[in-house]
């Protein structure tokens, strides 16, 4: 594994900011409201020839453990724990605050090395109350502007510097082993953040009671028993885009719809206790296919269902009409909060990963071609039955297939629906959107 660098602070010194540049993409949600940042945000970063992991974590605040604040302070506490290196930021304009120096000490305490970085000293205001910062007892501050990405290559190389030498093996091991890329999404309070929790063995992600907990989309990476990973990314909930008024929500909703965008499954969590399938999900679901994603759906929350039989049915036969190109979806029930089924979720992404990745040979292709052919004549259109000669794969993640033949584009929808329900069944293809292509022929008696 790659080594540990914590960005950690107190609110709004400019955390996240530091955490984009350092990664080199706009990852972490940026805002000037402070607390913006509520979970550990992860991202891989090549820093002066050194491959690292860095983690984006929630201003330090002293709270009681029960509320918000002190959730967010013990999940920092937890990730600071794990560090080859903690970066630790302050806010040079603004000066040095009673709580720059409580968390210098609570860092001391920790037995990590330390690195301090004076974010926004532009200009001669932040120069000058820069010089406040070596009271704090942590060595030279960097000064740095990660607004206006100055200082930032002097920052990366003296991060790489003080980094533990790098294991040529660890490093040709995480190059080879491409993590399969998952991503968890629902409506609100569905349970998503308590089921990646669950996956993981441990607290990673700040849940409770509070709807809309989770503001970013946060990646952490899991190693199961056999030494495979998974790289899980937790999103945001997203509600209906009417109810979506406040501009840092639009930002969470972005960046969640982005995670399901880089996925290659992904898990659609539906609160079971509810009973049945609400129009969001079904558009979360919609847009799963649109976008070409295998899906599984996850009915958490089951221990608290009282009629399985029929909430199972209820929901599974909702989406199966409502969406006959995810035909077959892996249905998983499961508790997060008990961890009950979860068990069951890994073994299923996994089958459906390899049904995404499926690729049929061409003979097999067009020996059943001929029999869907057989079985269904090709339609008429314009009173001229049309031609289709053959077919073959273009690709897969998602399976996508390409039909030929003489005026093969005037294909109407009712039997290209044929085509891919046979296609699905035929080749054993559930839960994976499937793209049907078609190619007609020229004519080369009619002008271009």
């Amino acid at each position: 594994m790659p080594p540990v660098v914590v960005i950690a602070g107190r609110p709004n010194v400019g955390k996240s900011t530091l955490f984009n540049r350092l990664a080199g993409r706009r990852t972490a949600i940026v805002s000037d409201t402070p607390g913006v940042t509520r979970d550990r945000k992860e991202a891989e970063a090549m820093l002066r020839g050194r491959m690292v992991r860095l983690i984006d974590t929630a201003g330090l605040e002293e709270s009681a453990p029960e509320t918000l604040a002190g959730r967010m302070h013990a999940s920092s506490a937890t990730a600071i724990t794990l560090a080859d290196l903690v970066v630790f930021v302050i806010d040079a304009r603004a000066g040095l605050t009673a709580a720059d120096r409580h968390f210098a000490q609570w860092l001391r305490r920790h037995d990590r090395p330390v690195l301090l970085v004076a974010n926004k000293a532009e200009g001669r205001a932040g120069t000058e109350a820069m010089m406040d910062a070596y009271a704090l007892g942590l060595g030279d501050p960097l000064p740095v502007s990660a607004e206006h990405n100055e200082g930032i290559s002097y920052l990366m190389a003296e991060i790489a510097d003080r980094l533990p030498p790098a294991s040529e093996d660890a490093a040709e091991d995480d190059a080879a082993v491409r993590p399969l890329k998952l991503a968890i999404v629902g409506r609100p309070n569905a349970g998503k953040s308590t089921l990646l929790n669950r996956l993981l063995g441990e607290e990673r992600m700040i849940t409770g009671p509070e709807p809309g907990l989770t503001r970013d989309a946060v990646a952490a990476l899991l190693v199961d028993s056999e030494g495979r990973r998974v790289e899980i990314v937790d999103t945001a909930g997203l509600r209906r885009r009417a109810r979506i008024e406040a501009p840092l929500e639009k930002l969470s909703v972005s960046a969640a719809i982005g995670a399901l965008k880089m996925a290659e499954v992904v898990v659609l969590t539906v609160d079971a206790s509810e009973g049945e399938l609400h129009a969001q999900d079904l558009q979360l679901a919609k847009l799963i296919e649109r976008e070409g994603r295998a899906a599984v759906l996850v009915l958490n929350k089951w221990d608290a269902v009282a009629d399985r039989t029929a909430t199972k049915r209820a929901i599974t036969d909702r989406l199966e009409r409502s969406l006959a190109q995810l035909h077959g979806i892996p249905v998983v029930t499961l508790s997060a909060l008990t961890g009950a089924g979860v068990e069951a979720l890994l073994p299923a992404v996994r089958r459906l990963h390899a049904v995404w990745n499926t690729r049929v040979p061409t003979g097999e292709l067009n020996r059943w071609f001929e029999q869907a052919l057989e079985r269904h004549q090709a339609p008429l259109v314009s009173g001229r039955r049309l031609k289709l000669r053959y077919i073959t794969q273009a690709k897969a993640r998602p399976p996508t297939f390409v039909v030929f033949g003489t005026r093969a584009e005037q294909l109407p929808e009712d039997y290209q629906r044929y085509l891919v329900n046979s296609l699905r069944e035929a080749f054993a293809l559930p839960g994976t959107p499937i793209r049907l292509q078609l190619r007609g022929t020229k004519n080369p008696y009619v002008p271009q």
